[in-house]
């Protein structure tokens, strides 16, 4: 098979490109090949940042991908090598159409789009959704305002807020109602996620996640598990790619961009643990708790409305034997446990017989530990 690795003479051309086409009579041409940017092979030291190769022009790649490497067979798993404008950078073929095909001039070529760390959503949830967590709700309703009007609070803005508290306690839903009610784009991220592979592109994650935010000139920023990046120097030894992305995560709630009517929200199940440079970075720290029996009574009588099966048992004694069991596992384990249940059985209702097995489900689960230490 003729390769090149420099792009051939004008001169030559013409007799290449008959070679290529006699080859590719003989194969079967490709008629999609997906690409990924894989990176150089090898680098050199002080090569911090890596090339993000993106096009914004799909046509213009195409052709300058068949033309370098038409006349290739290829399959899943296989490398290109640009030898053209970034000699010897890699790109990955992710899919072919079909496998072991040849690249042809008809083939086409995608190169697939940078991954986000991040995700732009849309919900129904609203603050009526929520049970307890009212010093939450209340902290929301200043930031509602804020959104609404940025330049009424100048200096005053409610601009970086921790949500703190156990597992399954509203936090990820407090902020999505958040965003629902103050009509604003809100974008959710895990901290894991703006950890680059390559040093230099966690700082430039963070920095793009913002840069999104601020071209949509008010939105709200949520990144949840905020101590899997930012835990204390004295329990972990930093590694540098986690150190850049909390260094540029500090640049940005510092303030040095004005990031008007960008609110930052920040999420962990251990605040405790947080470095003291990024939590001092918030201005108020809020306290999820794990429901109280009224609240309890409420969520079950709440979630029960909402089960296509109707339930008919006493729902108030099972708040009590639901001590220490947050939102999560009250809809999530208790009741969606007693639902498929109720289903299997082709049930009519969902009953107190029902509703005890799924709690000893639950108790299994948590190494028979007695109901007050169950969540805990």
């Amino acid at each position: 098979m003729p390769k090149r690795s420099k792009r051939i003479s004008i001169e030559h051309d013409e007799s290449f490109i008959e070679e290529i086409e006699r080859e590719e009579s003989i194969l079967t041409p490709a008629e999609t090949v997906v690409l990924r940017p894989a990176g150089f092979p090898l680098r050199t030291p002080g090569e911090d940042k890596p090339l993000r190769i993106t096009t914004d022009n799909p046509l213009l790649f195409q052709a300058y991908a068949t033309d370098q490497w038409r006349g290739q067979r290829v399959k899943r798993g296989d490398f290109l090598f640009d030898q053209e404008t970034f000699p010897n950078f890699a790109f990955e073929v992710i899919d072919i159409l079909p496998e072991g095909a040849c690249i042809t001039s008809t083939t086409r070529v995608v190169l697939e789009s940078p991954q986000k760390s991040t995700s732009s959503v849309k919900t129904q949830v609203t603050f009526d959704d929520i049970i307890g967590n009212e010093s939450a709700k209340q902290k929301c309703r200043i930031i509602q305002k804020y959104l609404a009007s940025p330049e009424r609070f100048g200096d005053w803005a409610p601009r970086n807020i921790l949500f703190y508290g156990p597992p399954g306690t509203g936090k990820t839903m407090t902020a999505l109602a958040l965003g629902n009610e103050s009509k604003v784009p809100i974008s959710l991220s895990k901290a894991t996620e703006l950890i680059g592979t390559f040093v230099g592109e966690g700082a430039k994650r963070v920095h793009d996640l913002y840069a999104e935010a601020t071209n949509s000139s008010r939105s709200i920023i949520f990144i949840d598990e905020l101590d899997a990046i930012g835990l204390d120097r004295k329990y972990q030894s930093i590694r540098g790619d986690v150190s850049e992305v909390v260094n540029a995560l500090l640049a940005e709630m510092d303030g040095v961009k004005p990031n008007i009517g960008t609110v930052t929200v920040g999420a962990t199940n251990a605040p405790v643990f947080l470095d003291s440079a990024i939590r001092s970075r918030f201005e108020e720290e809020i306290e999820f708790k794990l429901p109280t029996i009224d609240e309890r009574i409420k969520m079950l009588h709440h979630y029960a409305g909402k089960l296509p099966i109707p339930v008919k048992a006493d729902l108030d004694r099972f708040a009590s034997e639901l001590d220490g069991a947050s939102g999560r596992d009250i809809k999530e384990k208790f009741l969606k446990g007693a639902l498929h249940a109720a289903m299997l059985r082709d049930a009519q209702v969902i009953d107190n017989a029902l509703l005890n097995e799924s709690l000893d489900k639950m108790k299994k689960q948590s190494n028979h530990m007695v109901p007050s230490q169950l969540f805990t």
